[in-house]
């Protein structure tokens, strides 16, 4: 028999949260090795536990969830983002506008599947959440990298975008507040890029898993609130901010100028009918959770445990010779940078895997982020203080005598 092979869709896709590191770093536990996880942000194994909020929504309402449910989501759960997305500044929305999925992983690869053609192109943030970037090769499209830049807080660099369309640019993604990098971008420069959308007629994903996330007193802007004009996709979840992820509790809302939208909403509708429903019984704590803002603010208030676990990091970091990072201002990612002369790196997995081997900790090297220098990484901070803190003293002790081998 001839060897059945994989999709030629499938020869750029990758996953290095789950990749090469992440296959040695599991062999090790099977060992009995203790790996500390710095590879996902995945707080429920970290202590994190449910609000009572969402567990009580759970238990009271379970019985609801027996049938098969809308193929958009259950009508309480739409109508609860309806009204938190129209109380971010999102205009002319109803809860017909809001689909539901098993995540928003499974909403990306359905949005860009019902938009995205053979040969199109789609604006993609560099360093990237890889869901993106894979998503557009499954389509069949190709992913554009724009660039973020790091010596300017890790925003998006408007004329680096403006240099990369051509006429097949169908639409932009932005990821705010950001993975891999945790910055969170201001008005002044959402609206620049809302500006280079209206300019060259693009469609507008809006990636705000984290937007509830947002530490030092400042705020989040949704995207779509500043473009009622254009056509918006919102993406949003509730894995985050009510650490909830094994849920795969998602959402999308379209926004502005849907009356042009309506071939692609209907495409929509075509792949959501395939798979019958979303999870109907993780819908069913979506209006507990988001009434419930106290659980989530109290994580990212001095003392709570998103804030304190950054400010440990962050501490240790400081004193590794070597090393700089942008500080995040949402999320728990950091993306640090490496001296790369200094320590003579020029395989960016190949130092994850000797940090793995040496201090039994699992980092993603960039490259798992669309950033193809060897001198990047990205750190989950999900552990508790103490634990990360020794972890970043580890990873300077590491760093201490390291020099990456020809």
């Amino acid at each position: 028999m001839d060897l059945i092979m994989r999709s030629d869709k499938l020869q750029n896709v990758h996953s290095d949260i789950r990749g090469p590191v992440f296959v040695e770093a599991m062999r090790m536990r099977a060992a009995g090795i203790d790996v500390l996880r710095l590879n996902t942000g995945n707080p429920g194994v970290f202590g994190f536990e449910m609000p009572a909020s969402v567990r009580n929504a759970l238990l009271d309402n379970a019985a609801k969830a027996v049938p098969y449910c809308d193929l958009k989501g259950m009508p309480e759960a739409r109508e609860a983002i309806c009204g938190y997305h129209a109380g971010k500044g999102l205009t002319g929305i109803t809860p017909d506008d809001v689909f539901i999925g098993n995540g928003v992983s499974e909403l990306v690869t359905m949005a860009l599947t019902a938009l995205l053609n053979y040969g199109d192109e789609i604006l993609v943030p560099s360093p990237d959440y890889s869901l993106w970037t894979n998503s557009v090769y499954i389509a069949g499209a190709k992913p554009v990298h724009y660039v973020c830049d790091e010596q300017a807080g890790w925003f998006p660099d408007p004329e680096d975008i403006k240099a990369k369309i051509t006429p097949r640019t169908r639409a932009i993604v932005i990821i705010n507040p950001n993975n891999p990098t945790g910055a969170l971008y201001p008005r002044e420069l959402l609206e620049q890029l809302i500006q280079i959308a209206r300019e060259n007629k693009l469609v507008i994903f809006s990636d705000e898993i984290y937007d509830r996330l947002v530490m030092d007193g400042l705020e989040h802007v949704s995207t779509a609130a500043l473009a009622p004009d254009l056509f918006v996709v919102t993406l949003n979840g509730l894995s985050k901010s009510h650490v909830i992820c094994g849920f795969r509790c998602g959402w999308m809302v379209l926004s502005g100028a849907k009356a042009a939208a309506g071939d692609f909403a209907a495409g929509l509708v075509q792949l959501c009918a395939m798979r019958l429903c979303a999870n109907a019984l993780t819908q069913l704590v979506i209006p507990a959770a988001i009434a419930d803002r106290e659980s989530t603010r109290a994580m990212i208030e001095p003392g709570g445990r998103l804030y304190e676990q950054r400010e440990a990091t962050c501490r240790e970091l400081d004193e590794i010779d070597g090393l700089t990072y942008v500080k995040n201002s949402a999320a728990f990612y950091l993306f640090p940078k490496l001296d790369i002369k200094k320590f003579n790196i020029t395989d960016d997995q190949r130092f994850a895997m000797d940090y793995l081997h040496s201090k039994h900790v699992m980092i993603i090297p960039g490259r798992g982020f669309s950033w193809n220098k060897p001198d990047h990484f990205r750190i989950v901070m999900l552990p508790e203080p103490a634990v990360l803190a020794k972890a970043m003293r580890d990873l300077g002790d590491f760093l201490s005598d390291y020099r990456q081998q020809a």
